[in-house]
Protein backbone atom coordinates (compact mmCIF):
# COMPACT_ATOMS: atom_id res chain seq x y z
CA UNK A 1 0.00 0.00 0.00
CA UNK A 2 1.60 3.27 -0.80
CA UNK A 3 2.41 5.49 1.85
CA UNK A 4 0.42 8.90 2.20
CA UNK A 5 2.41 12.02 1.77
CA UNK A 6 3.13 14.19 4.62
CA UNK A 7 4.85 17.82 4.02
CA UNK A 8 5.66 20.24 6.57
CA UNK A 9 8.17 23.49 6.91
CA UNK A 10 10.45 25.16 9.33
CA UNK A 11 12.21 28.77 8.56
CA UNK A 12 15.89 29.07 9.01
CA UNK A 13 15.65 32.34 11.35
CA UNK A 14 16.46 32.31 15.10
CA UNK A 15 17.59 29.94 17.60
CA UNK A 16 15.49 26.70 17.58
CA UNK A 17 13.39 26.36 21.32
CA UNK A 18 12.34 23.33 22.64
CA UNK A 19 8.80 24.29 21.59
CA UNK A 20 10.29 23.95 17.84
CA UNK A 21 11.48 20.34 19.21
CA UNK A 22 8.57 19.19 20.53
CA UNK A 23 5.92 20.84 18.45
CA UNK A 24 7.84 20.03 15.11
CA UNK A 25 10.84 17.68 14.77
CA UNK A 26 9.73 15.50 17.37
CA UNK A 27 7.06 14.77 15.97
CA UNK A 28 8.86 14.94 12.28
CA UNK A 29 11.22 12.15 13.70
CA UNK A 30 7.74 10.19 14.55
CA UNK A 31 5.83 10.72 11.03
CA UNK A 32 8.45 8.91 8.80
CA UNK A 33 7.35 5.90 10.74
CA UNK A 34 3.96 5.25 8.91
CA UNK A 35 4.41 8.03 5.78
CA UNK A 36 6.57 9.45 3.10
CA UNK A 37 7.50 12.40 4.43
CA UNK A 38 8.74 15.69 2.45
CA UNK A 39 10.53 18.42 4.89
CA UNK A 40 11.29 21.83 3.77
CA UNK A 41 13.46 24.44 5.15
CA UNK A 42 11.61 27.30 4.09
CA UNK A 43 14.18 30.14 3.22
CA UNK A 44 11.68 32.09 0.92
CA UNK A 45 9.29 32.38 3.81
CA UNK A 46 12.03 33.71 6.02
CA UNK A 47 12.57 36.69 3.78
CA UNK A 48 9.37 38.61 4.79
CA UNK A 49 12.12 40.04 7.64
CA UNK A 50 14.82 41.51 5.94
CA UNK A 51 18.07 38.72 6.56
CA UNK A 52 21.48 39.00 6.43
CA UNK A 53 23.50 36.18 3.74
CA UNK A 54 26.31 35.58 6.07
CA UNK A 55 23.34 34.82 9.21
CA UNK A 56 20.64 33.09 6.74
CA UNK A 57 23.48 30.69 4.88
CA UNK A 58 24.27 29.59 8.39
CA UNK A 59 21.04 29.26 10.02
CA UNK A 60 20.24 26.63 7.22
CA UNK A 61 23.17 24.18 7.55
CA UNK A 62 22.29 24.92 11.80
CA UNK A 63 18.89 23.89 10.99
CA UNK A 64 19.66 21.11 8.66
CA UNK A 65 21.89 19.34 11.24
CA UNK A 66 19.70 19.70 13.80
CA UNK A 67 16.77 18.18 11.84
CA UNK A 68 19.54 14.99 11.07
CA UNK A 69 20.55 15.44 15.26
CA UNK A 70 16.80 15.08 15.55
CA UNK A 71 15.88 11.94 13.59
CA UNK A 72 14.99 13.32 10.09
CA UNK A 73 16.64 9.92 7.96
CA UNK A 74 17.62 12.03 4.48
CA UNK A 75 17.14 8.26 3.13
CA UNK A 76 13.37 7.84 4.10
CA UNK A 77 12.73 11.16 4.02
CA UNK A 78 12.54 14.26 1.85
CA UNK A 79 14.50 17.02 3.28
CA UNK A 80 14.99 20.48 0.76
CA UNK A 81 15.77 23.78 1.08
CA UNK A 82 12.76 25.65 -0.44
CA UNK A 83 14.82 28.32 -2.56
CA UNK A 84 16.51 25.81 -4.39
CA UNK A 85 13.07 24.05 -5.75
CA UNK A 86 11.88 26.58 -8.35
CA UNK A 87 8.32 24.94 -8.96
CA UNK A 88 7.89 26.82 -5.59
CA UNK A 89 7.74 30.11 -6.78
CA UNK A 90 5.98 29.11 -9.99
CA UNK A 91 2.68 27.49 -8.00
CA UNK A 92 3.00 30.40 -6.03
CA UNK A 93 2.02 32.74 -8.27
CA UNK A 94 -0.35 30.98 -9.99
CA UNK A 95 -2.33 30.30 -7.29
CA UNK A 96 -2.19 33.93 -6.44
CA UNK A 97 -4.41 34.36 -9.29
CA UNK A 98 -6.83 31.68 -7.91
CA UNK A 99 -7.00 33.23 -4.51
CA UNK A 100 -9.38 36.04 -3.57
CA UNK A 101 -8.00 39.46 -2.18
CA UNK A 102 -10.50 39.53 0.81
CA UNK A 103 -9.30 36.22 1.65
CA UNK A 104 -5.29 36.82 2.82
CA UNK A 105 -6.85 39.99 4.38
CA UNK A 106 -8.82 38.19 6.54
CA UNK A 107 -6.38 36.08 7.92
CA UNK A 108 -5.02 36.28 11.57
CA UNK A 109 -1.41 36.41 11.23
CA UNK A 110 -1.88 39.21 8.27
CA UNK A 111 -4.13 41.01 10.19
CA UNK A 112 -1.83 41.02 13.68
CA UNK A 113 0.96 41.87 11.73
CA UNK A 114 -0.80 44.71 10.08
CA UNK A 115 -1.48 46.18 13.70
CA UNK A 116 2.25 45.99 14.92
CA UNK A 117 3.76 47.43 11.83
CA UNK A 118 1.84 49.13 9.17
CA UNK A 119 4.95 49.28 6.45
CA UNK A 120 5.31 45.58 6.30
CA UNK A 121 5.93 44.27 2.95
CA UNK A 122 3.86 42.33 0.22
CA UNK A 123 5.75 38.94 1.04
CA UNK A 124 3.28 39.35 3.97
CA UNK A 125 0.41 39.58 2.97
CA UNK A 126 1.65 36.65 0.16
CA UNK A 127 2.98 34.36 2.77
CA UNK A 128 -0.25 31.98 3.47
CA UNK A 129 -0.49 31.25 -0.83
CA UNK A 130 3.12 30.69 -0.93
CA UNK A 131 2.56 27.98 1.51
CA UNK A 132 -0.14 26.91 0.05
CA UNK A 133 1.82 26.16 -3.30
CA UNK A 134 4.19 24.55 -0.97
CA UNK A 135 1.90 21.81 0.10
CA UNK A 136 0.02 21.35 -3.40
CA UNK A 137 3.13 20.92 -5.11
CA UNK A 138 3.29 17.62 -3.64
CA UNK A 139 -0.03 16.37 -3.43
CA UNK A 140 0.38 16.29 0.44
CA UNK A 141 -2.20 14.27 2.02
CA UNK A 142 -1.82 15.15 5.45
CA UNK A 143 0.16 18.42 6.78
CA UNK A 144 1.13 18.88 10.83
CA UNK A 145 -0.02 22.18 12.10
CA UNK A 146 -0.53 23.95 15.32
CA UNK A 147 -3.89 25.38 16.36
CA UNK A 148 -2.50 29.19 14.66
CA UNK A 149 -1.90 27.32 11.72
CA UNK A 150 -5.63 25.77 10.76
CA UNK A 151 -6.52 28.62 9.14
CA UNK A 152 -3.51 28.51 6.59
CA UNK A 153 -4.54 25.24 5.79
CA UNK A 154 -8.65 26.12 5.25
CA UNK A 155 -6.98 28.78 2.82
CA UNK A 156 -5.10 25.79 1.21
CA UNK A 157 -7.87 23.51 0.74
CA UNK A 158 -10.17 26.30 -0.22
CA UNK A 159 -7.64 27.20 -3.04
CA UNK A 160 -6.69 23.72 -4.20
CA UNK A 161 -10.85 23.17 -4.01
CA UNK A 162 -11.41 26.79 -6.13
CA UNK A 163 -8.88 25.05 -9.02
CA UNK A 164 -9.97 21.74 -9.23
CA UNK A 165 -13.36 22.49 -9.86
CA UNK A 166 -12.63 24.27 -13.05
CA UNK A 167 -9.72 21.99 -14.36
CA UNK A 168 -10.66 18.59 -12.79
CA UNK A 169 -9.24 17.36 -9.36
CA UNK A 170 -5.61 18.06 -10.23
CA UNK A 171 -4.40 19.04 -7.03
CA UNK A 172 -5.00 16.82 -3.72
CA UNK A 173 -7.11 18.27 -1.04
CA UNK A 174 -5.10 18.20 2.00
CA UNK A 175 -5.97 17.29 5.73
CA UNK A 176 -4.70 18.82 8.73
CA UNK A 177 -2.96 16.88 11.46
CA UNK A 178 -2.82 18.27 14.99
CA UNK A 179 0.05 17.80 17.57
CA UNK A 180 -2.82 17.27 20.86
CA UNK A 181 0.85 16.35 23.11
CA UNK A 182 3.32 19.57 23.22
CA UNK A 183 1.55 21.27 19.75
CA UNK A 184 2.45 24.62 21.38
CA UNK A 185 4.81 24.71 23.97
CA UNK A 186 4.00 28.11 25.83
CA UNK A 187 6.63 30.74 27.48
CA UNK A 188 7.84 30.07 30.70
CA UNK A 189 6.68 33.94 32.13
CA UNK A 190 3.78 34.14 29.98
CA UNK A 191 1.98 30.62 29.71
CA UNK A 192 -1.22 32.36 28.35
CA UNK A 193 1.29 32.66 24.93
CA UNK A 194 3.52 30.75 22.49
CA UNK A 195 6.70 29.98 22.93
CA UNK A 196 8.46 31.87 20.06
CA UNK A 197 12.40 31.85 18.79
CA UNK A 198 11.51 35.50 17.82
CA UNK A 199 10.63 36.56 21.55
CA UNK A 200 12.63 39.14 22.95
CA UNK A 201 12.46 38.01 26.15
CA UNK A 202 15.05 35.17 26.41
CA UNK A 203 13.58 34.33 29.73
CA UNK A 204 10.86 33.14 28.06
CA UNK A 205 12.01 30.31 26.04
CA UNK A 206 14.54 27.13 26.52
CA UNK A 207 16.67 27.62 23.44
CA UNK A 208 18.24 24.14 22.49
CA UNK A 209 21.48 25.74 22.77
CA UNK A 210 21.03 26.60 26.46
CA UNK A 211 23.70 25.66 28.87
CA UNK A 212 22.80 23.80 32.17
CA UNK A 213 23.04 26.78 34.20
CA UNK A 214 20.69 28.84 31.83
CA UNK A 215 18.78 26.04 31.80
CA UNK A 216 18.21 25.56 35.44
CA UNK A 217 17.70 29.44 35.91
CA UNK A 218 14.71 29.71 33.36
CA UNK A 219 12.79 26.64 35.32
CA UNK A 220 13.32 28.38 38.77
CA UNK A 221 12.34 31.31 37.19
CA UNK A 222 9.10 29.46 35.43
CA UNK A 223 5.37 30.86 36.30
CA UNK A 224 3.65 28.04 38.58
CA UNK A 225 1.15 29.51 40.81
CA UNK A 226 0.55 30.19 44.94
CA UNK A 227 -1.53 27.06 45.38
CA UNK A 228 -1.09 25.63 48.85
CA UNK A 229 -0.52 22.71 49.34
CA UNK A 230 1.15 22.71 45.78
CA UNK A 231 -0.67 20.54 43.05
CA UNK A 232 1.11 19.64 40.31
CA UNK A 233 -1.75 18.47 37.87
CA UNK A 234 -2.50 19.26 34.36
CA UNK A 235 -5.37 21.93 34.17
CA UNK A 236 -5.13 24.71 31.63
CA UNK A 237 -7.65 26.82 32.43
CA UNK A 238 -6.63 26.97 36.20
CA UNK A 239 -2.78 26.19 35.96
CA UNK A 240 -1.07 27.12 32.53
CA UNK A 241 2.43 27.01 34.26
CA UNK A 242 2.19 24.25 35.86
CA UNK A 243 0.36 22.61 32.82
CA UNK A 244 2.86 23.73 30.44
CA UNK A 245 6.19 22.42 32.88
CA UNK A 246 4.11 18.74 32.61
CA UNK A 247 4.14 19.14 28.56
CA UNK A 248 7.66 20.14 28.61
CA UNK A 249 8.33 16.89 30.44
CA UNK A 250 6.22 14.66 29.30
CA UNK A 251 7.55 15.11 25.88
CA UNK A 252 11.30 14.82 26.86
CA UNK A 253 10.49 11.63 28.96
CA UNK A 254 8.21 10.25 26.83
CA UNK A 255 5.96 9.89 30.58
CA UNK A 256 2.44 10.08 30.27
CA UNK A 257 1.11 13.04 32.12
CA UNK A 258 -1.25 11.18 33.85
CA UNK A 259 2.09 9.02 35.33
CA UNK A 260 3.94 12.62 36.01
CA UNK A 261 0.85 13.33 37.70
CA UNK A 262 1.25 10.02 40.12
CA UNK A 263 4.46 10.09 40.30
CA UNK A 264 4.83 14.01 41.50
CA UNK A 265 1.54 13.60 43.89
CA UNK A 266 2.06 15.17 47.48
CA UNK A 267 5.74 16.94 46.00
CA UNK A 268 6.40 20.12 46.13
CA UNK A 269 7.05 22.59 43.46
CA UNK A 270 11.02 22.76 43.58
CA UNK A 271 11.12 19.51 43.87
CA UNK A 272 9.14 19.03 40.41
CA UNK A 273 11.26 21.77 39.07
CA UNK A 274 14.59 20.05 40.04
CA UNK A 275 13.39 17.02 37.96
CA UNK A 276 12.59 19.40 35.02
CA UNK A 277 15.79 20.74 35.07
CA UNK A 278 17.81 17.53 35.26
CA UNK A 279 16.22 15.48 32.69
CA UNK A 280 16.01 18.77 30.56
CA UNK A 281 20.00 19.01 31.13
CA UNK A 282 20.47 15.41 29.86
CA UNK A 283 18.16 15.20 27.05
CA UNK A 284 19.71 18.76 25.63
CA UNK A 285 22.91 17.95 26.12
CA UNK A 286 22.75 14.47 24.41
CA UNK A 287 20.52 16.11 21.51
CA UNK A 288 23.43 18.80 21.18
CA UNK A 289 26.14 16.55 21.10
CA UNK A 290 24.44 14.56 17.89
CA UNK A 291 23.70 17.87 16.48
CA UNK A 292 27.31 19.01 16.38
CA UNK A 293 28.53 15.62 14.92
CA UNK A 294 26.73 16.63 11.88
CA UNK A 295 27.12 20.28 12.27
CA UNK A 296 30.83 19.72 11.91
CA UNK A 297 30.60 17.67 8.33
CA UNK A 298 29.39 20.41 6.40
CA UNK A 299 30.09 18.68 3.34
CA UNK A 300 27.61 16.03 4.37
CA UNK A 301 25.33 18.53 4.83
CA UNK A 302 25.66 19.90 1.54
CA UNK A 303 25.16 16.79 -0.47
CA UNK A 304 21.92 16.26 1.83
CA UNK A 305 20.83 19.65 0.12
CA UNK A 306 21.69 18.92 -3.08
CA UNK A 307 20.08 15.30 -3.30
CA UNK A 308 16.98 16.28 -1.80
CA UNK A 309 16.43 19.20 -4.03
CA UNK A 310 16.90 16.99 -6.92
CA UNK A 311 14.48 14.23 -5.33
CA UNK A 312 11.81 17.33 -4.68
CA UNK A 313 12.08 18.55 -8.10
CA UNK A 314 10.61 15.20 -9.45
CA UNK A 315 7.22 15.30 -7.28
CA UNK A 316 7.16 19.35 -7.89
CA UNK A 317 7.69 18.91 -11.76
CA UNK A 318 4.94 16.63 -12.30
CA UNK A 319 2.31 18.19 -10.30
CA UNK A 320 3.20 21.77 -12.26
CA UNK A 321 3.53 19.86 -15.56
CA UNK A 322 -0.60 19.25 -14.64
CA UNK A 323 -1.14 22.68 -13.79
CA UNK A 324 0.34 24.31 -16.75
CA UNK A 325 -0.86 21.72 -19.14
CA UNK A 326 -4.72 22.61 -17.86
CA UNK A 327 -4.45 25.90 -17.52
CA UNK A 328 -2.83 26.08 -21.16
CA UNK A 329 1.19 27.58 -20.68
CA UNK A 330 2.52 24.16 -21.49
CA UNK A 331 2.68 25.00 -25.39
Amino acid sequence: MKKKIIFSGIQPTGLLTLGNYIGALKQWQELQKKYFCIYCIADLHSLTIHQKKSILSKNILDILAMCLACGINPEKSIIFIQSHVPQHSQLNWILNCFTNFGEIQRMIQFKEKIFLNKNINVGVFNYPILMAADILLYQTNKVPVGKDQIQHIELTRNIASRFNKIYGNIFTIPEKILNYNGACIKSLINPNKKMSKSDFNKNNIISLFDNDFIIEQKIKNAITDSNYPPIIKYDLKNKPGISNLLVILSNITKCSIKRLEKDFQNKNYNYFKKSIINNLCLFLNRLRKKYFFYRENEKYLKSIIINGAEKAKKYADITLQKVTNVIGLDI
